[in-house]
């Protein structure tokens, strides 16, 4: 899937469940001024629309792919069938639940207590662990969307970051040259949450990581 494809909108009935291979599929809050801040992303850790096994569901948010991807899809109605039928499904069902929902708390707190420059580095480190490459190409527009800032606000956090040697950045693109000065710049934030799927997700549940 290419990047910008827009998978559900608030409201809309939840048909397919996506496993993604590679890559991030953002979920975003829409406010009714048409602002937009992301709450949750999701990679091959997880899947969007998972809810859906258990009963029918309307989209919550806007999900966006953020990076192109390779990913599998399932009718919810088929994999409905599955749950019925499996506890370990079931069992995996619950705990991604509460995995999205630790996110989420997590994203809210990051969001209203931490700078624009750490939640920044958050998200850059988060995509480089989805996307296994060191570049990767977001717009302005993006970033301002996922960190509900404006387009400067972006363009002066990547230049400071660029200036200490942590990124490159060009229009559209953003290379991460020292890994380690992002996870020192970055919240606490990026720990808390990939404990929380490390805990929540391990593989001895059959879960995916």
């Amino acid at each position: 899937m290419e990047r910008g494809r827009l998978l559900y909108d608030p409201g809309d009935p939840v048909d397919y469940v996506y496993f993604p291979h590679d890559g991030v599929i953002s979920l975003l809050t829409l406010m009714e001024s048409g602002a937009a801040i992301e709450s949750i992303t999701i990679g091959p850790e997880g899947a969007l629309g998972l809810a859906a096994a258990v009963a029918p569901r309307q989209s919550l948010g806007r999900a966006l792919v953020q990076t192109p991807l390779h990913a599998s899809r399932i009718s919810a109605e088929r994999l409905h069938e599955a749950w019925l039928r499996s506890p370990a499904l079931r069992l995996l069902v619950d705990r991604h639940g509460e995995a999205l929902l630790g996110h989420a708390m997590q994203s809210a707190a990051c969001n209203a207590l931490h700078s624009v420059e750490a939640r920044f580095c958050r998200w850059l480190l988060t995509c480089h662990d989805r996307v296994n490459a060191d570049r990767v190409a977001l717009t302005q527009e993006f970033f301002a969307d996922m960190l509900g800032v404006q387009r400067t606000t972006v363009t002066a956090v990547a230049r400071s970051l660029q200036a200490r040697g942590a990124i490159r950045y060009r229009r559209g693109v953003v290379d991460i040259v020292d890994r380690a000065g992002l996870e020192a710049l970055s919240c606490e934030c990026y720990g808390a949450i990939r404990e929380t799927y490390a805990r929540l997700l391990d593989p001895a549940t059959g879960a995916r990581r």
